[in-house]
């Protein structure tokens, strides 16, 4: 706290120690696995604290009802104990575990107000040293991404996936600083759902100006140096949907896309080269706008090309590095496997899962599924699917193709401009809603108006799902649902 100001919040030598008695670890030791972690009593006490407050909060972090403060007082005193035990254990994160134990005591000696924790996040740097196999025990007040919108605390151990292969991409061809793959140890309840990602703008923060800086300084965030998707968890329920998928569609998959659904970890590796991609593709290329689209409220299909230009720029860049004369034999078969993993994950999983209301994922993979079919690689023919493997990469590729064509000229284009040719590109392979008024053509009146009126007159499910999809949607609901919470280690299927 010391040297800041703060404005309104948002929701943003070595020596034995005692108490590694369990671990038999010493401060002065390598740093503890993800497995040491978990198995110290300090980290059962942590979530178990962190459990029991978060009943206790109300969406933005807080704990307005005062007879609640003892109780929280209590397991906020067991959290910063655990921390401070596990500071010197941790080396490359001792600074952001004490820094965290201090915020919690801030929060707890406010009256448990909305919590702050820029301190804590501005010392957290997981990216800094991206080694396979390093472990981080991270506790913030925070949301889960497709888990909870409230910021309670959450506690998570996870270790580091950067193979040799992946550190090289990254260093040469592929730089992306701030990314991160992971894979779960543990975890509270906000990540036993759907959420795959650890992002620092989840994090409860008030945002602070300097001591030094010019009068009139607007209070900023700490700068975000890292984000982080777990690849374990990405790749357990492509696994799991994929299988199932294939069975129903009675689909003959390829040796390599086998290979997948057979080994866990060779699917972590794959995901981490496709995310990497993706991740650094959204501010990279002929962009018209912000692609991540921050406080700009626009039709939902936009976010569906938006994240399909960058799969798919994931997915070209494997086939360009599949077929790349100088590519080590490594690279060129996870290459391969990430064009498998792109349409499989796209196909089966993104267009059925979740609801209808304004579902950009599943807009986006229907739009692959349709395109592939309508381009003759893609066959479903006596209740068979069927996919010509060797006509694929310059089919997707030419989707790909046509997505950049879009951004590229709508450079030039006011943004309502840009709005209808998107639309035409989706609406020239996806079928519309009938009742669509968008597909009728907008009002004039609506058209001489303000975007918001524009947007208000999306439905809420713009593109319905296909008879095709209806189908495997109802067949594949339950396998969907089961993917709820799960990780590489907790899969049996």
């Amino acid at each position: 706290m010391t040297g800041t100001a703060r404005s309104a919040a948002i929701i943003g030598e070595p020596e034995v120690v005692e108490d590694a008695r369990s671990t038999g670890v010493r401060a002065g030791d390598a740093a503890l696995t993800a497995a040491q972690i978990v198995a110290d009593p300090a980290w059962a006490a942590l979530k178990r604290a962190a459990e029991a407050v978060r009943p206790l909060q109300v969406k933005d972090g807080s704990i307005p009802e005062p007879s609640a403060h003892d109780e929280a007082a209590r397991h906020v005193r067991a959290i910063v104990e655990a921390l401070r035990h596990f500071a010197p254990l941790i080396p490359h994160d001792a600074e952001y575990l004490r820094a965290a134990a201090i915020d919690f005591e801030a929060w707890r000696d406010g009256g448990f107000g909305v919590p702050d924790f820029y301190d804590a996040l501005d010392a957290f740097h997981p990216a800094r040293d991206r080694r396979d196999g390093v472990a981080h025990l991270v506790v913030f007040p925070m949301y889960t991404q497709n888990g909870s919108s409230d910021r309670l605390v959450e506690a998570v151990v996870f270790e580091v996936i950067w193979p040799g292969f992946i550190a090289e991409l990254e260093a040469t061809d592929y730089g992306n600083a701030l990314y991160l793959g992971l894979r779960f140890a543990d975890f509270t309840s906000g990540y036993d759902t759907n959420s795959a990602v650890l992002f620092p703008e989840s994090v409860a923060v008030t945002p602070r100006v300097p001591l030094g800086t010019p009068e009139g300084t607007a209070a900023a965030l700490p700068t975000f140096t890292w984000g982080a998707i777990f690849a374990d968890r990405e790749a357990a329920r492509y696994r799991r949907v994929v299988r199932a998928a294939a069975e129903i569609t009675k689909l003959d998959l390829p040796e390599g896309a086998q290979r997948i659904l057979d080994d866990q970890q060779l699917a972590e590796r794959t995901f981490v080269m496709w995310d990497m991609i993706h991740d650094r593709t959204h501010m990279r290329g002929d962009l018209p706008f912000d692609p991540f689209m921050i406080k700009q409220r626009m039709p939902f299909f936009l976010y569906s090309l938006e994240e399909l230009r960058c799969d798919l720029t994931a997915f070209r860049e494997a086939v360009r590095l599949q077929r790349a004369a100088g590519t080590d034999d490594i690279t060129r078969e996870h290459a391969q496997l990430v064009q498998y993993a792109v349409i499989f994950d796209r196909i089966f999983r993104f267009s059925i899962t979740g609801s209808r209301l304004r579902n950009y994922d599943a807009v986006g993979g229907q739009l692959l599924f349709a395109w592939m079919h309508q381009k003759g690689v893609l066959h479903w023919t006596d209740t068979q699917l069927a996919i010509d493997w060797p006509a694929v990469p310059d089919v997707v590729v030419a989707l790909s193709d046509a997505i950049d064509d879009l951004y590229w000229a709508s450079i030039d284009r006011p943004k309502g401009a840009h709005w209808l040719a998107a639309y035409e590109l989706v609406s020239s392979t996806l079928t519309p809603h009938p009742a669509s008024r968008w597909a009728a053509g907008l009002p004039r009146e609506v058209l001489e108006g303000p975007l918001k009126g524009w947007t208000d007159l999306v439905m809420d499910d713009e593109f319905p799902l296909s008879m095709f999809f209806e189908a495997l949607q109802k067949k594949m609901a339950v396998v969907i649902e089961s993917t709820a919470g799960i990780t590489g280690a907790t899969d049996a299927a």
